[in-house]
């Protein structure tokens, strides 16, 4: 369900955004993806952010695990 709703932006900028949405419905339709892509960006952002948390926090026998499984190879 879409909401009607009013927003302020700076001329440049919706200069700008009538200059790139041709080939969308509306100016709407074109503010609208850019948010959302602009929000699953930040979510992956996030996301990426809390792997690497967990992988820092597991480093140590992470790289135990690897030095071990190294000892096992065979020189040639």
């Amino acid at each position: 369900m879409k909401i009607k709703t009013s927003i302020t932006l700076s001329k440049e900028l919706l200069s700008a955004i009538d200059n790139k949405s041709i080939g969308h419905k509306s100016r709407s339709d074109f503010i609208e993806n850019a948010v959302w892509k602009y929000i699953l960006y930040i979510l992956r952002e996030e996301q990426s952010k809390k792997d690497l948390e967990i992988i820092n926090h597991n480093s140590d026998s992470l790289n135990k695990e690897a030095n071990d499984v190294l000892d096992y190879q065979v020189s040639i």
